[in-house]
């Protein structure tokens, strides 16, 4: 068994063992909110010729100007040179002639009779080619975020794809015969807090959920899970005939076993597919890689602790798996877990306790994610106010609100309860021992 590693040291092994996948072009309209796996450089100069900033008059030397033509925005060209004393009839954003020295406003020239007479300035109101953006500047760096602005950018500048960092995939498997998730728990049951929170840090972290899927307790289910890989499609898992003929995905994402199935009975799903002699683990796993359409991560949420429930150990061991983490000192979420399946999938194990999987994961499924995708955490550190007890050998993580004087504690910060990482701006990081210094402050994932 791994022994229980500080706080910093988890956060910097979950950086460290993960693997950023090769980068993808993608359409514009998919790389918003991902990071450039490139330098975004201009393949058309801005503007692409010379062009008019104003409506008005192109001209050519000293005025007054006689009018030979009209030019406008997407239209041609004029066919030929400008000679002094001639003007042409611009509008904005069309090409500027060869010859002409300025474009005259119209609210400054006076014009009849085929002439023009006005005040013009040399070089004035003519955008020159390549005055905005050079062909082939750099205008982003690698790692930029693609934002909305950054799109119309890449437009502008005849992008129609944008070379990106992979969004890692993460399949959510929410364990537990006791959660429910929807409507009123019953006796002995408790909604599901886990699931609803996980998508939204993903996405902030740079990743994406492709399902959160509940399981009833058992290793049999877990297992099946970790080795279909929970691909994006219904799993090929199912019980046995006895169980009315309902496929694993059906049972799981209502929070509870399909009606009829047997178990309700009290029987597990390993020991239903068992005893109709039919192993409840399809053999998907080989090659050395994923499933095909496999998520990167698995977070198992409630099976990492160490209760007559908790099976991710075994299932692992059972697996093969490469266990890189088992426990963390830190208050909330000392039972937390990280391992690498054969095919090179990371498990990110959580504890049941909704502040407690906050805490789990902040340390291991946010850095994973922010090292895949190259998205920097903030760094950000602050006096601590307010009574705050250190343990004496973990790291706790605090709810705290931002003042002026500081961090100051939300309160309501039990590992069952989320109510005061709702209140608080972020967590202050507590060292064992702590005596008062500035401490770290991990920021929280924001509302849109």
């Amino acid at each position: 068994m791994v022994e229980a590693i500080s706080w910093p040291a988890a956060r910097a092994l979950a950086a460290a063992a993960a693997c950023p996948g090769k980068p993808e072009t993608v359409p514009l309209r998919q790389a918003l909110g991902r990071r450039l796996a490139g330098p975004l450089t201009a393949l058309v100069a801005v503007p692409g010729t010379d062009v008019s900033a104003m409506d008005g008059y192109a001209v050519a030397g000293p005025g007054p100007w006689r009018v030979v033509a009209r030019v406008l925005a997407g239209g041609a060209a004029h066919d030929r040179p400008l000679r002094a004393g001639e003007a042409v009839e611009i509008a904005t954003g069309a090409p500027v002639p060869a010859g002409a020295g300025s474009v005259l406003p119209y609210e400054r020239a006076d014009a009849t009779g085929g002439q023009v007479r006005g005040p013009a300035e040399e070089g004035r109101h003519i955008r020159r080619r390549g005055e905005d953006v050079p062909e082939g500047a750099v205008v982003l760096a690698e790692g930029a975020v693609v934002t909305p602005v950054a799109l119309g950018l890449a437009a502008a500048l005849g992008h129609d794809e944008l070379p990106v960092r992979p969004r890692p995939r993460v399949a959510v498997l929410v364990t537990g015969d006791e959660v429910v998730d929807r409507g009123l728990p019953g006796p002995g049951r408790v909604r599901d807090a886990i699931g609803p929170f996980l998508p939204g840090l993903v996405e902030w972290a740079g990743g994406r959920v492709t399902g959160v899927h509940h399981l009833p307790d058992g290793p049999g289910p877990l297992r099946a899970a970790l080795t279909e890989g929970w691909r994006e499609a219904a799993p090929a898992w199912q019980h046995a005939p006895e169980c009315g003929g309902c496929s694993l995905e059906a049972a799981v994402t209502v929070g509870r076993p399909p009606e009829g199935v047997a178990l309700s009975a009290g029987r597990s799903p390993e020991e239903v597919a068992l005893s109709a002699g039919r192993s409840p683990v399809p053999s998907t796993v080989t090659g050395g890689r994923p499933p095909q359409g496999a998520a990167e991560i698995v977070v198992v949420c409630g099976a990492s602790s160490r209760g007559p429930a908790d099976h991710l150990r075994a299932v692992l061991d059972a697996l093969a798996a490469d266990v890189l983490v088992d426990g963390v000192a830190v208050r909330p979420g000392h039972p937390q877990l990280l391992a690498r399946l054969r095919d090179g999938r990371l498990v990110v194990g959580l504890p049941g306790n909704p502040f407690a999987a906050l805490a789990a994961a902040l340390t291991l499924l946010a850095p994973i994610l922010r090292e895949l995708t190259g998205t920097p955490a903030a760094v950000e550190t602050s006096p601590l106010h307010g009574v705050v007890r250190p343990h004496p050998r973990d790291t706790r993580l605090v709810p705290v609100l931002r003042s002026e004087l500081g961090a100051i504690p939300a309160g309501h910060d039990r590992p069952g309860s989320l109510w005061g990482a709702a209140l608080a701006g972020a967590l202050a990081v507590v060292p064992p021992g702590w005596s008062g210094e500035r401490v770290e402050l991990i920021e929280l994932p924001p509302g849109v």
